[in-house]
């Protein structure tokens, strides 16, 4: 993934919006009638899919079942990921922004990101593997951590800065891969015990980007604020 900028106001630099089918969607959204808010608004409905699909795929009858609810978990954080890219398109590209398109750019994601990261922290086996659960906090936590230093730059700099290495696609990212990664550890256990070390691992990951981020943001702030000194 390439790396996140800072740039002015708060909106991601995304190559992925330059695309046509990106373009071609936001159209096809915007004229089936839903608002930039409202689709932000959806992004937490798939993240609560998405979290209940962690949560329930070490309960899984059967393999079968647990590939499901991984491949569920894992499209759901994509569809959330879609959401967006595709409301600030209709927003802005679609001209229909609104008085309020701040709070509804930010909010769901403080939402969704704290939904989904604490529901792979219980999605592995909920009491022989109880240190998991703080882990999600943990990692949940740091998410909008990394989100407060964000904005806190923009309010002292003007400008906000979104490099990671565990910006909010890049935990995403990394969230997907430990799904798919976790249906390959459902099929490959001998066992009886669901998939748990892949996503274990994942947090583990996610946790140390996130401590890393909000470091460099900090660092970055810092620089700019005694270069305006």
């Amino acid at each position: 993934m390439p790396e996140d900028t800072t740039t002015e106001g708060a909106r991601r630099q995304l190559k992925s919006r330059d695309t046509a089918w990106a373009a071609a969607l936001a159209r096809w959204v915007k004229n089936a009638g839903l608002t930039p808010n409202a689709i932000s608004i959806i992004s937490i409905v798939f993240a609560v899919l998405g979290a209940i699909c962690l949560m329930t795929a070490s309960l899984a009858c059967c393999k079968l079942a647990a590939t499901l609810l991984w491949l569920g978990a894992a499209a759901c954080i994509q569809l959330r990921l879609l959401c967006n890219l595709i409301d600030g398109m209709v927003a802005i590209e679609g001209g229909m922004k609104s008085p309020v398109g701040g709070l509804y750019n930010e909010v769901p994601d403080r939402i969704a990101d704290p939904l989904l990261l604490m529901a792979a922290g219980y999605c592995n086996e909920w009491v022989v593997k109880f240190w998991a659960i703080p882990l999600g906090c943990v990692a949940a936590v740091l998410s909008v951590m990394t989100a407060y230093i964000r904005v806190l730059g923009g309010t002292l700099t003007g400008s906000q800065s979104f490099i990671g290495p565990m910006a909010k696609q890049h935990r995403m990212a990394v969230l997907t891969l430990a799904c798919l990664g976790s249906i390959a550890e459902v099929w490959m256990r001998h066992d009886g015990k669901p998939a748990q070390e892949v996503m274990r691992a994942a947090l583990i990951v996610i946790v140390i980007g996130c401590i890393i981020t909000c470091v460099r943001r900090l660092s970055l702030i810092a620089r700019e604020l005694k270069a305006k000194a």
